[in-house]
């Protein structure tokens, strides 16, 4: 089987990635980033999705990008937004996470020998992120190319993204056939450290959207009162 590299947030999109790179025959490797994020129930809920879908190994690498804030999702004086409006690139934007992250998968693929990255952004459904959009994988793609030995010496690196052009919809629909066991997953920016949602913020609001018109029961667990 060929390796491949899978960024697994413990959300229900990279979960879905990690389904379907388990699908396409690969064997998988899944990367979260302890970043400093709020929601960090999130790295408990990768680790037992990386055991569900049969992750070969699963790492987790410390990074602290609070440091330099400049997102809610990593200065709590920012307030993460739950009205459900939004026109322009939210708050909750993480300055370069993305790139960090493909970074360093790129950089565990190259160790491993593999030449192939699966990231679960989406450009339908997903939150107004510059970083999740189709022109920017495909650039890092690119740059991927042109900067690794593996590259030079003609093992093209490969970055799928797999959901980009689905709905929310779509995507729990592809996961639910693919085996995926969403009450693992947390999407929630405010969950608590038992990954329990808030079912107000802009994720929970899309992840619950999805559900809905999937068809499909939503097994998130929400806070009392929520």
């Amino acid at each position: 089987m060929k390796k491949a590299v899978v960024l697994l947030s413990g959300g229900l999109d990279s979960a879905t990635a990690l389904a379907i790179a388990r699908n396409r025959q690969f064997e998988c490797y899944t990367l979260s980033v302890d970043y400093g994020q709020r929601h960090r129930s999130e790295l408990e809920a990768a680790k037992k999705v990386a055991q569900s879908l049969g992750s070969q190994t699963h790492q987790v690498i410390k990074l602290d990008l609070t440091t330099f804030g400049g997102s809610a999702l990593t200065d709590r004086s920012i307030e993460i937004p739950t009205s459900g409006e939004n026109t322009n690139i939210p708050v909750t934007y993480v300055p370069a996470r993305n790139t960090i992250m493909l970074s360093l998968a790129l950089a565990w693929a190259e160790t491993l020998d593999s030449q192939d990255i699966f990231i679960g952004v989406n450009a339908v459904d997903y939150s107004g992120y510059p970083d999740c959009r189709l022109e920017y994988v495909q650039a890092f793609e690119n740059m991927a190319n042109l900067a690794t030995k593996a590259a030079i010496e003609g093992k093209k690196m490969t970055i799928y993204a797999p959901l980009m052009h689905l709905t929310k919809k779509g995507i729990i629909q592809e996961g639910i056939t693919l085996g995926v066991d969403y009450s693992l997953t947390v999407s929630c920016y405010r969950a608590d450290e038992l990954g329990r949602a808030c079912g107000v913020c802009d994720s929970c609001r899309i992840r619950r959207a999805g559900f809905a018109a999937a068809g499909v029961i939503d097994p998130t667990r929400y806070l009392v009162n929520s």
